[in-house]
């Protein structure tokens, strides 16, 4: 004779191990160490400080007569 069980709990059980292989998945995926970040953030900070100093000035735009 088959042995009974609980349809719902075999429910939530299938549900948990799926959660949980999608969050496995998703820190290999994402995760990174605090030392990748915080040498990511520096390499944009030194990007933007190499493009804002490569701007050229612009001249500033005429200023509109006052109406009255």
């Amino acid at each position: 004779m088959a042995d009974l069980i609980n349809l719902n709990q075999a429910r939530k059980r299938k549900a948990r191990a799926e959660a949980e292989a999608q969050a496995a998945a998703n820190r290999v995926k994402f995760g990174r160490t605090k030392a990748e970040r915080q040498r990511d953030a520096a390499a944009e900070a030194e990007a933007a400080r190499r493009l804002d100093g490569l701007k050229r000035d612009t001249p500033p735009a005429p200023s509109e007569p006052a109406q009255d």
